[in-house]
């Protein structure tokens, strides 16, 4: 019988631990459903002259972000982390953080500027067509 307190004890901190354990799932998921990827076929994201020469602008429903490096250059990456594959929301500046876990990148060049993420993001292509930012790989014929 020496057993049975000590055993009642275990049953009782894992059941006290378990709600901690799934806050703690929650809090490296996105909890908005939103898609966990970069565009894989060609997005319109809008008007080119919407990025100005020198910033950067979030595409949130499409995870990607857009850099305007000179007139006629523009650089883009995913804005799904790579340390836990959440989607990053929060864009100030050039630098982007995510929510999850407080990594940042540099907007302009992917870089990981504050882990835990270590590697950079993504790029994703990205040209002017028309007068319109169009990223994502090209249609495959």
């Amino acid at each position: 019988m020496s057993g049975t307190p000590h055993a009642r004890r275990t049953v009782l901190r894992a059941a006290a631990l378990a709600p901690a354990v799934g806050l703690g799932l929650t809090a490296c998921s996105s909890g908005d459903g939103s898609n966990r990827s970069a565009p894989t076929a060609p997005v319109d994201l809008g008007k080119a002259d919407d990025v100005k020469v020198g910033a950067s602008k979030l595409y949130k429903d499409s995870n990607v972000v857009v850099s305007r490096i000179s007139d006629d250059e523009y650089k883009a990456y995913s804005t799904i982390c790579t340390h836990a594959r959440c989607p990053i929301q929060n864009l100030e500046g050039h630098k982007l953080t995510c929510q999850c876990h407080g990594s940042q990148f540099d907007a302009t060049n992917g870089k990981v500027l504050h882990e835990p993420a270590v590697e950079p993001l993504v790029a994703v292509p990205v040209k002017v067509a028309n007068g319109k930012i169009i990223a994502g790989p090209a249609k495959k014929a």
